[in-house]
């Protein structure tokens, strides 16, 4: 009773030894000492210091990686195979840097006619061909052909029995071929001259021979453990899975990559504490010199030599574009001729204009704002106009440059600009347009547009084309004027990259404030010009800053709908059968430029030809989408 007793107390403390012995069986099992893998490359041949991720012959399995896939066998000391899928290949050279091994298929080098040579074929996800390596297709045991494909390839002889070989071979070259008993092919890399006479079994031969180039991937863990001066090896109880560890480093074995000494930690240590101090050091110094030149050196100085040098760059820009063979006055110069800019004629987006007077004529002088951007508004108007000669561009006489002062003269413009003529303005006794006026304004701004996007050497693009940038002389003839967003372009290129949107709202090609519309080009120049127009039809601004927003409706879209339902496009009064097909004519060209995508627009040259030619043809444009802010519709006929 008691030894039964004593046997039950000692089963517990039996079981647990057994549960422990096999918990640490693995552990004990793989307790693999990862050193070796460092000590012991794999040499065979001409192949010498081989690591990870190839193994064999005694650089033991855990050196490798992929589990079986990178076994090298070693043959008489002197050959080295490998398996890949299914097939053995003799491995001539391997370059770990690179991931290159050149192999050739051992059943080539054992028997080249051999009935039982096979297609070489890879399927392996860790090897692929290199991009050099192309197929050599050879037909065994064929009929004579008393034409061969010229260009193609060679006879050759395996024994008694005839055989060819073709470099470009496809299926359709096959039907070429006498009927031959099997077919097969060879990777190869190096050129085979088959078009030499009697090129063809000793050629063939040595390309083959000559092996060709497969690429294997090693994992970036392993890339940064070999990096780091480690060493990768295979984890033995995950060696299929190619699970990595880095080791033979310093301190013993890490994950990924090896830590760095302590000797190396202090230095690393000491280093990043010097260029901290430095940092701090030469930012307070310069913080120090900053607070002194704020204070000891004024504003104006500052804002001096900063001029000087724009100055300086505007020079060099408008010598190196001609511009510089325009007339150059002195600010004392403009003073004088403005009489101190006593009349003033109107205000800009980049300055004023006052009234003057060159020689006896009168001029336009645009005063340019020294507060706004750094001049590329002068060197837009600049560099553009002086490219210009055209009746329906404005004529730029000359410019000033000294110091923050900037103007540019212009021809004076006797009737103002055209917006003051087409919108209502109250009380104020503003002359209208007759039709016909208004016809021969828009052909004019047409011709002139046309002129920048193609009859100059370079293409200008304006990007700001409205009735205010439009200017009459007495004539009422329309010139182009204000070029501060234009663009000079090459005529070959279609578009162009800007890095901010330029214009005015209303007016902004929808590709102009959002690329997904399309690229930028002289068709945003089409759509201001159609907006302007359909402006000058209804005889009011397309946009109402004032409406509601239940009221706000997308311009061009009340446009066509009055066009669509036959309503007065111009309600102010009754028109004539030629001022109604002139006001037709002018919408319909007007929706066609206003499309909301870039290549459903009209060229400028289009545009003329639709102005002039036969209303019949004109057919109706589709009804433009959404593609701008919000525009209004009247809540009552304009008067």
């Amino acid at each position: 009773m008691d030894e039964h007793n004593h046997i039950h107390m000692h089963i517990p403390m039996l079981l647990t030894s057994i549960v422990i012995l096999l918990t640490t069986l693995p552990q004990s099992y793989c307790d693999f000492d990862y050193s070796v893998c460092k000590e012991r490359p794999y040499n065979c041949g001409n192949l010498s210091d081989i690591f990870y991720p190839f193994w064999g012959q005694n650089r033991p399995l855990q050196c490798g990686g992929g589990g079986q896939t990178f076994e090298l066998k070693c043959h008489d000391d002197d050959n080295t195979t490998i398996l890949i899928g299914s097939q053995n290949f003799t491995v001539k050279e391997i370059n770990t840097n690179a991931q290159t091994m050149r192999v050739v298929q051992t059943d080539l080098v054992l028997n080249f006619c051999s009935p039982q040579f096979e297609d070489t074929y890879v399927n392996s996800t860790q090897f692929r061909y290199s991009p050099s390596v192309y197929n050599i297709t050879i037909f065994y045991d064929c009929l004579r052909m008393t034409d061969f494909p010229h260009g193609f390839g060679q006879n050759f002889t395996c024994g008694d029995v005839l055989s060819y070989f073709v470099v470009e071979y496809d299926e359709v070259l096959s039907n070429e071929f006498p009927r031959c008993k099997r077919r097969s092919h060879v990777p190869a890399e190096a050129p085979l001259d088959y078009t030499a006479p009697g090129a063809g079994y000793n050629n063939l031969i040595q390309v083959i021979d000559r092996g060709f180039e497969f690429r294997y991937d090693v994992s970036q863990d392993c890339t940064r453990c070999l990096g780091s001066e480690g060493e990768c090896w295979s984890d033995c109880n995950d060696i299929d899975q190619n699970v990595l560890s880095c080791y033979y480093c310093p301190d013993g074995s890490h994950a990924l990559h090896c830590s760095p000494s302590k000797s190396e930690h202090n230095i690393s240590r000491k280093i990043i504490i010097l260029l901290g101090v430095a940092s701090v050091v030469i930012g307070g110094f310069m913080i120090c010199i900053i607070i002194c030149c704020s204070k000891y050196w004024p504003t104006d100085q500052v804002k001096f030599w900063l001029t000087i040098k724009r100055n300086r760059d505007i020079e060099s820009f408008l010598e190196n574009h001609g511009a510089l063979t325009l007339k150059r006055y002195k600010f004392s110069d403009v003073k004088k001729m403005t009489n101190s800019f006593n009349i003033k004629l109107g205000q800009g987006g980049f300055g004023s204009v006052y009234k003057g007077e060159l020689t006896g004529c009168p001029v336009a002088v645009k005063l340019l704002n020294s507060s706004k951007g750094h001049g590329e508004e002068f060197i837009n108007e600049v560099a553009s106009i002086s490219k210009t000669s055209h009746v329906n561009v404005v004529t730029l006489l000359g410019f000033c440059l000294e110091g923050s002062k900037k103007a540019l003269i212009y021809e004076f413009m006797h009737n103002g600009s055209l917006d003051k003529f087409i919108y209502s303005k109250g009380l104020e006794a503003t002359p209208s347009l007759s039709w016909d006026n208004l016809w021969q304004i828009v052909l004019g701004i047409a011709r002139g547009l046309e002129y920048l996007h193609r009859g100059c050497n370079t293409r200008i693009l304006h990007f700001d084309i409205k009735p205010h940038n439009i200017l009459l002389d007495e004539n009422l003839c329309p010139k182009i004027s204000d070029f501060g967003f234009a663009k000079l372009c090459p005529r070959k290129k279609s578009t162009i990259s800007m890095s901010d949107a330029r214009g005015t709202i209303g007016y902004v090609a929808p590709e102009v404030w959002n690329r997904h519309f399309g690229g930028i080009s002289h068709k945003s120049d089409v759509y201001s010009y159609g907006m302007m127009l359909l402006e000058m039809v209804g005889g009011r601004k397309n946009i109402n800053a004032e409406a509601s927003h239940t009221s706000e409706i997308f311009f061009p879209h009340w446009v066509y709908n009055r066009l669509e339902h036959d309503s007065d496009l111009r309600p102010d009064g009754v028109m004539a059968i030629e001022e109604n097909e002139v006001a037709r004519r002018m919408t319909l060209v007007g929706l066609w430029c206003v499309q909301t995508i870039p290549k459903d627009r009209p060229t400028m040259s289009k545009v003329i030809d639709m102005l002039e030619g036969n209303i019949n043809s004109l057919e109706m444009p589709p009804k433009p989408m959404l593609s701008s802010p919000t525009r209004s519709v009247p809540k009552s006929p304009i008067s």
